[in-house]
């Protein structure tokens, strides 16, 4: 059976806490929004399971991410933090598992996390498996341990201003899929004139231009809003065509300006 493709647009709910997230899924889903992304270590798993049942939408609708926080990398604690987060999340299954740090000092080998995904995966508890964060190196490795095949997308920073083009062109020559997390770099590319002048000239929004930027590369995007206006204009991102000027443009904005970097949890960078 081929594995649901990952919707090339979702929800991100990073930060999002208590009634903010609630508020935040519910607009989503009402606008149409299908994926939703979320993590152990956000602390809404809880809310968003809870928002999901009261909107109506049917869980086959859906896309679920959620990412396994690093206290639970071990080969024993895998399946039962997910059963957990299963549990919150009010479903059987989710559609995508992540890991969603590599193991701090790498005192977890990859090989158990990785193999007690595939453990989840077999059980029904995951349709897909998946990493986030990771360099080229200890993608690499996942891929030694589980096959390209097994690793149904990476999961990294990426904006105009973090282009990370290394990391990307690896995972492409793998076949390996990418998600695109702070694709508006918090709001700073917003400001940023030539993102501003070719939305301009497409009659759109900064969000939508730099949300097309990362669609037309084949990236899934994931932007996060408390704004239900904002959630409805990024989802038009999806109309937007740029041109090839526009792309080349945007290529050169890149400047290496990484903004989730947590001191203990970072791999060495590409």
């Amino acid at each position: 059976m081929t594995p649901p493709t990952i919707p090339a647009f979702g929800l991100g709910t990073f930060r999002l806490k208590d009634q903010v997230v609630v508020d935040s899924v519910s607009n989503a889903l009402e606008l149409g929004y299908r994926l939703i992304d979320t993590a152990q270590i956000y602390g809404n798993e809880a809310e968003v399971g809870q928002t999901i049942a009261a909107s109506g939408v049917p869980r086959s609708e859906l896309f679920l991410t959620t990412k396994i926080w690093t206290e639970h990398l071990a080969q024993d604690r895998v399946i039962p933090s997910l059963k957990d987060s299963l549990a919150k999340l009010r479903t059987d299954q989710v559609d995508l598992t992540l890991i969603h740090w590599p193991s701090p000092g790498q005192a977890v080998p990859l090989a158990d996390t990785l193999g007690a995904l595939m453990q989840a995966q077999a059980q029904g508890l995951t349709k897909q498996i998946g990493i986030s964060n990771f360099n080229i190196a200890l993608t690499q490795e996942a891929i030694e341990v589980v096959g390209a095949a097994n690793i149904a997308t990476l999961q990294i920073e990426l904006s105009p201003y973090l282009q990370n083009r290394r990391v990307v062109e690896f995972a492409r020559s793998q076949g390996i899929h990418i998600t695109s997390y702070m694709t508006l770099a918090y709001g700073k590319v917003l400001q940023d004139p030539v993102i501003r002048q070719i939305a301009q000239q497409h009659g759109a929004t900064a969000a939508q231009v730099a949300l097309a930027w990362a669609l037309q590369l084949g990236y899934a995007v994931i932007p996060s809003s408390t704004q239900r206006a904002n959630l409805q204009g990024n989802l038009l991102a999806q109309q937007l065509r740029l041109t090839d000027g526009d792309m080349a443009r945007i290529a050169t904005l890149d400047r290496g300006d990484r903004l989730v970097n947590p001191d203990g949890l970072a791999p060495k960078w590409d």
